[in-house]
């Protein structure tokens, strides 16, 4: 790496501070516009740049990087999740990969536990309601939802934010269930006081609602597909703040048309941001834009993990975020 200011491609524009701070460190080409780039944009701005800093929205794949210039040294993602990035692609060009784990924790599981409530409780059928103009008052039968309180809750995925959704939902007076790749520890088991399912379709069959908080992987690609999908009792829930390719969303739209499945509530979506027609034709769906890391606290903790890994990298250290594979 030479030693004069890196130069970084930032591929959308990101919180003033955090912008900021890049120009003062590096010498950062940002996107004013924040359009998202197409690849032959990104390969342009890439020229004579030794760090690439994209987002969700880019489709990091292996054509791509194939096509980066070999100054590029280092493709620090503004984000967790690595999905949209070849890493195979990338470790064959000798291309290190950062992400930005554990500042989001807080606020995706937060974003569920907002998902668990609004779901059952139809919230924002209600709020679609009183906008119209067509409410005519309170009634005891009107618009009846479900409590949570004492339901069995399913977390696919008991990582950081899987434990943090389980901490939650205990205060909601919920039975916390998972199903893990490993099984926690005895201690944080004991602490959560979650029951372990080896087999995640005797979870699904058990559970009145289920949160998925797993990565994306080849593994968990439709991991919730129709034949799974189910398993689940008719008045369950699923709440997604994952991401959107880890359900077959045509299959889930089927089976809440059919009410074979009570309702959902999803924040991210299989072919972002197109949304499943069939879903914007259901009440028994609460459909999110993608907010599980929006926050101001946590965008700016994002940007912080991206510079403080572009500078470990710089200074010739192994960036603490390093991801080795998915």
């Amino acid at each position: 790496m030479p030693q004069r200011k890196p130069v970084v491609i930032v591929t959308r524009t990101l919180p003033r501070d955090v912008e900021t701070r890049m120009m003062e460190l590096f010498e950062a080409r940002l996107n004013a516009s924040d359009k998202p780039m197409t690849a032959d944009e990104i390969v342009a701005a890439a020229e004579g740049a030794n760090v690439l800093v994209p987002t969700v929205t880019d489709k990091i794949d292996a054509a791509l990087i194939a096509r980066l210039p070999d100054s590029i040294e280092l493709i620090a993602n503004f984000g967790v999740g690595v999905n949209h990035i070849d890493l195979e692609a990338a470790n064959a060009r000798k291309i290190v990969v950062t992400n930005t784990p554990g500042v989001l924790t807080d606020d995706t599981a937060d974003m569920t536990a907002c998902l668990l409530l609004a779901a059952p409780r139809r919230l924002t059928e209600g709020d679609r309601l009183v906008r119209s103009g067509k409410w005519e008052g309170w009634s005891p039968t009107f618009m009846i939802g479900h409590r949570i309180s004492g339901k069995r809750l399913g977390i696919i995925g008991m990582g950081r934010i899987g434990q943090a959704v389980a901490r939650r939902v205990k205060g909601f007076g919920m039975t916390v269930h998972y199903h893990n790749r490993r099984r926690l520890h005895e201690e944080i088991e004991s602490e959560l006081e979650a029951t372990y399912w080896e087999s995640l379709d005797q979870m699904l069959a058990h559970m009145d609602f289920i949160s998925i908080n797993c990565p994306h992987t080849k593994d968990t690609h439709h991991l919730l597909n129709e034949e799974r999908l189910n398993l689940l009792k008719p008045h369950a829930f699923v709440v997604n703040t994952a991401r959107g390719e880890i359900i077959d969303e045509a299959a889930l739209a089927r089976m809440l048309a059919e009410n074979k499945i009570a309702g959902a509530g999803l924040d991210v979506y299989e072919r972002e941001p197109e949304i499943e027609p069939a879903l914007l034709e259901l009440d028994n769906v609460v459909l999110a834009p993608h907010l599980g890391s929006a926050t101001h606290e946590g965008r700016i903790a994002m940007g912080e993990k991206v510079i403080v890994n572009i500078r470990s990298f710089v200074d010739q250290h192994n960036p603490r975020d390093r991801v080795y594979e998915v």
